[in-house]
């Protein structure tokens, strides 16, 4: 299955908002500056379909993007920016909360770490979280580009140790600037995906070829 068509359907903040034709959904979630947009727009092969924010921990609202007019990644907003005020982070954590114990169409939800850095105390918090409601089964570890290849498994035994990772949780590590890792995803989704009977080949393609 090539990715023939991307697009952003709505920027909800409330479930009267979220999509209703109960298509599968797979979430992003993770830390302000973790690089969820970047490997959004990457994993899509698309410029600026997914909107870097110019001011962290600001974005308030969850995205459902509609890929091939059969299943939505949705991306929630971004956690634990030190300068965000306690109610706005209150505030942001409800908008979560909210989707991820309402959504029955929603298939996984995947935690965003920093490679380079052990997992913070939100991060942990989310993934338990995240592990309590049968979700977590898929970790992305971004900005692969910015450790040398020699520290790779300390980095990831550190995270694994870090989040309390299961053996058979995949620890996916990647680099959006260099566009490593990509596959590993679509591998993982297309897992899940086929017991949609939504089956085929997951492959990122170029925007001209989309419109062909």
């Amino acid at each position: 299955m090539k990715i023939k068509s991307a697009e952003i359907v709505i920027s909800a903040v409330s479930p009267k908002q979220y999509p209703h034709d109960n298509l599968p959904e797979f979430a992003l979630v993770g830390r302000s500056n973790v690089g969820k947009s970047s490997t959004i727009n990457t994993l899509l092969n698309r410029k600026s379909l997914a909107r870097v924010s110019q001011s962290p921990g600001k974005t308030r609202t969850i995205n459902f993007y509609l890929i091939n007019k059969e299943f939505y990644l949705v991306d929630l907003p971004g956690y634990g920016y030190a300068k965000v005020s306690k109610d706005d982070r209150a505030a942001w954590g409800k908008i979560i909360e909210t989707y991820l114990t309402s959504r029955q169409n929603l298939k996984e939800v995947v935690l965003l770490v920093d490679v380079r850095h052990e997992p913070s105390a939100d991060d942990v918090m989310m993934y338990d979280w995240i592990k309590h409601f049968g979700f977590g089964k898929i970790v992305i570890a971004t900005k692969l580009d910015k450790i040398n290849r020699s520290q790779y498994a300390k980095h990831f035994k550190m995270i694994r140790q870090k989040l309390n990772m299961e053996p058979d949780d995949k620890l996916l590590p990647i680099s959006s600037l260099k566009r490593l890792g990509m596959e590993d995803i679509w591998d993982s989704l297309k897992g899940l995906l086929e017991h949609q009977e939504v089956i085929g080949e997951i492959r990122p393609i170029d925007e001209d070829e989309a419109t062909e």
